[in-house]
């Protein structure tokens, strides 16, 4: 078994299934609860062992909260990341945020794509940490760093930065330039930052500089939205 335990909280087993290949594969382990009751069961037997949770909405009638009993009831303050399919309005996602959760992840997201989208959660002394949430999200983005032209799939975004899956990483502070494009917008995104982390076995985080203020309100957004 791995370093992490993770409770994979959600109403449809295919989805449970999935994600606990994904963590199977790398020696993780993980805990599977499908109902509101399990939840709290899982938690009162194997609270110590679990480092994350990842949390379907719509196990309860007041998924936010739900959010607030499981933060009442654990003994330490365990991480919640909420699967962004379940999240049914934007006044949800501000009381989520006034719950401090560590972020969202894509329920419908492929076998290969859970890990790099969860490596921030299971491993948060690794990853530049930020008080938005990040936002699963696999686009396209070109990027630029003095003679280093690429062109790679991010992994989240989040209203600060966002993170590239890469097996070839720049260094930590490393200048660079980026052109996305969100899906829904039109136009592409120009931004400038420098690389926050970095993990040849994840990518790279990158750190934005200030952005113009259509493209910040466009990324806001879209965090806010929790798509």
């Amino acid at each position: 078994m791995g370093d992490k335990t993770v409770l994979i909280a959600h109403r449809r087993s295919d989805v449970r299934d999935r994600f606990a290949a994904a963590l199977a594969d790398a020696r993780h382990g993980y805990i599977t609860a499908g109902t509101e009751g399990a939840v709290g069961d899982a938690l009162a037997d194997g609270q110590a062992a679990v480092s994350l949770v990842l949390l379907d909405l719509g196990l309860a009638e007041d998924g936010v909260g739900f959010v607030r009993a499981l933060r009442q009831r654990a003994s330490r303050r365990l991480p919640i990341v909420v699967f962004a399919g379940t999240v049914g309005s934007a006044d949800q996602v501000r009381a989520l945020l006034e719950q401090n959760i560590a972020g969202y992840v894509n329920e419908y997201a492929a076998t290969p794509q859970i890990l790099p989208a969860l490596a921030p959660h299971l491993f948060p002394d690794s990853f530049d940490r930020r008080t938005s949430p990040r936002i699963a999200l696999g686009i396209p983005v070109s990027y630029r760093s003095g003679q280093t032209i690429a062109a790679a799939l991010t992994l989240n975004i989040g209203k600060g930065g966002l993170a590239i899956r890469t097996m070839s990483p720049l260094a930590p502070e490393t200048a660079i330039q980026l052109k996305f494009r969100l899906p829904g917008r039109s136009g592409e995104i120009e931004a400038e930052g420098r690389v926050a982390w970095s993990d040849r076995k994840v990518g790279m985080g990158i750190r934005f500089e200030p952005l113009h203020a259509d493209d910040q309100a466009a990324i806001d957004a879209f965090v806010d939205r929790g798509a």
